[in-house]
């Protein structure tokens, strides 16, 4: 099995790192975090002293460098990778896509990379709040650009169906777009009901309950990492937050005027069946050839269908698809 070389041991790479040793992957990683280095090393990973021991030896080993550094310090890091281990197949777990997508063109052209995110996490952050199991069925994006590989690709799909995780095929624009409404503007709201709830001073706050509870769960994420994602998607985000704020005025305006919500709340209660639906609902099987000369189309618009790749059999892609009512 490929071995993996994961730069950034937080939360999601620490994961990275647990889960491509569970199965069975040689894997090793290097921080600038001396806490998480020091944890890792201390539940017996690999962890080498500097950023450039570890990109040394991944390229000694051809091994996968998966990067899980947040996008500010992402031009800093990928110096290093040009500098030391420009062979290596690439990818990453940065939440936004486009900007990553940008930045190796500019440092590492021809690079063999194939980005990635898996949709998994918690607010707690660092090596201590990770684990072998974060990725088990969740979705992980692994782009698809017109100029990606498709081996290429398939490396990094591999490795999140060894991770646990279920591969959905995007491009980075579709992927920023979507993420923009389902993980980024939730961020922002859920800042936003924090800091309303509070301004209802200690008695609003021990009332609170479960609706307030799980509406601002990820307002406890480190202010520095939700900033990071946020504003490193700003266009789609914004187009977000347009959509939002004029279904919040619809919402006023009709409590207002008529002392009804009842259009808003049946909307949300349409929202939470369609997610069921695609989340958990029944899924048909399909196959894609990817010797086929559409091969990369037919991948997106599975993604874009909310399919996911589950396997792969020679050269065939093994997917499901949501079954949803027409």
């Amino acid at each position: 099995m490929r071995a993996v070389c994961v730069i950034g041991l937080g939360l999601i790479g620490g994961s990275v790192l647990r889960a491509a040793r569970a199965a069975g992957r040689p894997a090793w990683g290097a921080t600038a975090s001396a806490e998480d280095a020091a944890a890792a090393g201390a539940g017996g990973y690999l962890v080498e002293s500097t950023v450039d021991d570890a990109l040394a030896r991944a390229a000694a080993e051809d091994a996968i460098v998966v990067l899980a550094v947040p996008l500010p310090a992402l031009a800093g890091v990928l110096g290093r990778v040009a500098k030391l281990a420009p062979d290596c197949l690439l990818t990453d777990v940065v939440s936004v896509k486009a900007p990553v997508v940008a930045e190796i063109g500019r440092r590492l052209p021809g690079a063999r990379y194939a980005g990635g995110h898996p949709m998994a996490g918690a607010a707690a952050s660092g090596w201590v709040a990770g684990s072998a199991g974060l990725f088990d069925r969740a979705s992980w994006v692994v782009t698809l650009q017109p100029d990606t590989d498709l081996a290429t690709w398939r490396v990094v799909a591999e490795l999140a169906l060894d991770c646990g995780a279920r591969v959905v095929p995007t491009t980075a624009e579709e992927h920023d777009a979507a993420v923009a409404r389902v993980s980024h503007l939730p961020h922002v709201l859920a800042a936003v009901l924090a800091a309303t709830g509070a301004e209802g001073g200690p008695l609003a706050l021990a009332l609170a309950a479960g609706s307030f509870g799980d509406g601002t769960r990820v307002a406890g994420s480190r202010p520095e990492l939700v900033l990071a994602m946020c504003e490193g998607n700003r266009d789609e985000l914004l187009a977000a937050l347009d959509d939002a704020l004029g279904r919040l005025g619809v919402a006023r305006g009709a409590l207002a005027s008529t002392g009804s919500l009842g259009a808003t709340v049946r909307g949300g209660s349409d929202g939470r069946g369609a997610l069921v639906r695609v989340k958990r609902g029944p899924r048909g099987r399909t196959k894609v050839g990817l010797a086929e000369p559409a091969a990369a189309e037919r991948l997106i618009e599975l993604g874009r269908r909310g399919g996911w790749i589950v396997g792969f059999d020679g050269d065939l892609a093994l997917a499901e698809l949501p079954e949803i009512p027409a």
